[in-house]
């Protein structure tokens, strides 16, 4: 049963929440750099009619002119003709229009209409609604939870560390906050404002400053220059009054990255050590802090293995990519891209590591029974 004063705290980290995201958002988009492009227009539009297939003159390959009409924009309900062109080196992998296929539209001039790729974010936020109905359906009000604290961390990476890496704002500090915001709202939603909560979040914070310490270590020692792909090239060519420092933005990747897992670590423990206390209330110091290395155990050896196994797939292609490229193992393990794939698995997975015995130890001192002193 939810009492006056469980709803009162669950209501205040909520306030607390929506009050950080909006001033911190007001705080950092004070030098907020946007770049629009007023040389094109890009819309959303549904095809009515394949006009011609036409092949090309000067590569292997096909153009399909095609007439649509504009679901997006000031051009909204107005009828187009458009052209798509599917040349020998991205014919094979890209599919052919037709007519009722929704697509995005780019124009550079009037009545020049090119496309750009299909409308995939429709069949996006129905999956995303059915993943939400499941999490509802099973985990109920703790489904409600973790669809809010998620909410509510994503909110946080969008509307205040990254207009805050725009605005010229120093990267280390933002991702500190940032990682730490998302642990306490995160544990206090699920958990709500207690002891099991105050040790997990004391874990997590333990386990996120021991990896922010490594990675700013071994980010001096592996000189390490934060170009790892065209993408941070692009980075650096940013019309910014502060350049980006792509370091910084490795230190970024790997503390967002590990705090999930880090987190997962400290509540299960935590959760684990309090149903025992619950059912067991006369249970001493040593024995909740060796259950709680115990149980710490199996989380951690199932978190590591997902940590790493997340990171390869997210870079698979890119890892691919290297492989074949490169000449020999000595170069391929001395990439800085791949170099930073495993320090990111690796610091995580230590994050990991050490939040275990800190949050049983918390656990331990937090939930066993106070002995009584002699009158």
């Amino acid at each position: 049963m939810i009492t006056w004063k469980t709803l009162i705290s669950y209501l205040a980290v909520i306030v607390f929440a929506v009050l950080f995201l909006f001033f911190g958002n007001q705080f950092v988009r004070t030098e907020y750099a946007v770049f629009e492009d007023d040389m094109s227009v890009t819309v959303e539009a549904r095809i009515e009619n394949i006009v011609s297939i036409a092949e090309l003159d000067w590569a292997q390959g096909v153009s399909i002119t095609f007439e649509a009409v504009v679901l997006s924009g000031e051009h909204r309900g107005e009828y187009v003709t458009a052209v798509q062109t599917l040349d020998d080196f991205f014919g094979p992998h890209l599919r052919q229009v037709s007519e009722g296929s929704r697509v995005v539209l780019v124009s550079f001039s009037p009545d020049e209409w090119f496309f750009v790729d299909f409308v995939r974010i429709n069949q996006i936020i129905i999956l995303g609604a059915v993943f939400v109905a499941l999490l509802l359906l099973f985990g109920r009000g703790k489904g409600l939870n973790a669809i809010l604290s998620l909410g509510l961390t994503c909110l946080a990476v969008f509307t205040v560390f990254i207009p805050s890496i725009l605005s010229g704002r120093n990267i280390y500090f933002s991702t500190v906050v940032v990682a730490f915001y998302s642990i306490i709202v995160t544990i206090l939603i699920i958990n709500g404002i207690n002891r099991k909560s105050l040790a997990a979040i004391t874990g997590c914070f333990g386990g996120v400053v021991a990896a922010a310490l490594l990675t700013l270590f071994m980010n001096h020692t592996l000189q390490l220059s934060g170009v790892l792909d065209g993408g941070s090239l692009s980075l650096l060519y940013l019309p910014l009054e502060t350049p980006i420092d792509l370091r910084a933005l490795i230190f970024a990747g790997i503390i967002i990255g590990a705090v999930g897992a880090v987190m997962d670590v400290a509540v299960s423990i935590s959760s684990a050590l309090w149903e025992l206390k619950s059912q067991a209330p006369d249970l001493s110091f040593g024995s909740i802090f060796k259950s709680g290395i115990n149980i710490g155990r199996d989380v951690m050896a199932s978190m590591t293995n997902t940590l790493v196994l997340a990171y390869i797939g997210s870079s698979l292609t890119v890892i691919l990519l290297i492989i074949v490229q490169v000449g020999s193992l000595l170069d391929l393990f001395n990439s800085e891209l791949v170099i930073v794939e495993l320090l990111q698995a690796i610091i995580g997975s230590m994050g990991i590591l050490l939040a275990m015995p800190l949050t049983a130890l918390i656990c331990a001192a937090l939930f066993a029974k106070k002995k009584k002193q002699p009158e």
